[in-house]
């Protein structure tokens, strides 16, 4: 059969299967199907102008096109699905608040801690380390095996990239430089308990909250994504300072509420999946954050990589953090993680 009309028939069974019994129902008005098409919810924590956010909306774009007029998959950015707390997302596409999600694993880590196995502390400092850590098959299996356990499909993974140190005073190059430095970080407990350990002083918060106690002199900084410090203008409130410090690494991942996967067709299941797929190799976040980091060098910032002996340090001083953020992984997936690193970092 040609190639052209085996994608009509999948076409037409993605849309019939969706479609079920409305195929036989008389022929609407454009205006009055529109109002009925059946909505699937698509979470993002961030908006299409970041990576997380712009997979999320490719991704609704591709599945909406293989679907036809059968149905609509429509991205809810900034968390709104779940209280606008992206640690909640987690939890949200679980419970069905949401239908689809693409979410950070470490922010959904708080929710399912097997995902936090892709944040375990400088594990994976650079690119290549983190994408290696993305594609590791074994590693995605085992995590999604026990997603679906708890009632999300995972679908697909992607570099997301690494957070950074941003500071108003001074790169942080050493454990001792971070005693009592007053942080904006995550509302996530191992993140907190990684800073914690070092002697600094880390404080969840709002954005608006922040940049108020950047300008009272009573922040020292954030953790935060390159692309984030740009959006928000981090140097303009005076933090121009950044430290590679290698800390956490981050990926996006793909997944769907069971319930939903569960009701799909086979023909469904492989359509919505091959587009996650698709869009996890082209996001190229990290390509992104890079370029982030470039405009912060523009912008005045002081881009400071640590070295690999500098990362160590920080790394033997805050293991008692690491080592519980390890155990609550679980030690098969640390494990399995740690390979995949070491097999590139050779």
């Amino acid at each position: 059969m040609p190639l052209i009309c085996r994608h009509r028939l999948r076409h037409a069974a993605f849309a019939v299967g969706f479609a079920g019994a409305a195929l036989a129902a008389p022929l609407l008005h454009a205006q009055d199907r529109t109002a009925k098409v059946p909505e699937f919810k698509l979470s993002t924590a961030q908006s299409p102008a970041f990576p997380l956010g712009r997979a999320g909306e490719r991704w609704a774009q591709l599945v909406n096109e293989a679907a036809g007029a059968a149905y609509e998959v429509r991205q809810y950015p900034g968390a709104t699905l779940s209280l606008r707390d992206p640690g909640r997302e987690f939890g949200a596409l679980k419970d069905g608040q949401a239908d689809l999600a693409v979410g950070s694993a470490l922010a959904w880590s708080g929710q399912f801690p097997p995902l936090g196995v892709y944040a375990l502390p400088w594990l994976a400092a650079d690119a290549r380390e983190q994408a290696a850590l993305a594609g590791d098959a074994s590693l995605r299996d085992a995590v999604f095996a026990r997603m679906e356990a708890s009632g999300v499909v995972g679908l697909a993974i992607a570099p997301l990239g690494e957070h950074v140190l941003a500071t108003v005073k001074a790169p942080i190059a050493t454990p001792s430089a971070a005693s009592g430095l007053r942080v904006r970080v995550m509302p996530l407990r191992q993140v907190i308990d990684v800073y914690a350990v070092l002697g600094a002083l880390p404080q969840a918060m709002g954005f608006a909250q922040a940049q108020a106690a950047l300008a009272a002199g009573t922040l020292d900084g954030q953790d935060a994504m390159p692309t984030t410090l740009v959006a928000t203008r981090a140097y303009a409130s005076g933090q121009k300072f950044v430290t590679r410090w290698g800390a956490f690494a981050d990926v996006m991942v793909f997944a769907v509420r069971k319930g939903a996967w569960d009701s799909w067709t086979e023909v469904q299941r492989a359509l919505v999946r091959g587009a996650a797929e698709r869009v996890a190799r082209e996001a190229n976040a990290l390509a992104q954050e890079d370029a982030a980091l470039a405009q912060l060098t523009k912008d005045g910032v002081t881009i400071v990589r640590l070295s690999t002996s500098q990362r160590a340090a920080f790394l033997d001083a805050a293991q008692p953090a690491v080592t519980a953020w390890a155990n609550a992984v679980g030690a098969d997936l640390a494990n399995t993680a740690r390979a995949a690193v070491a097999a590139v970092a050779k």
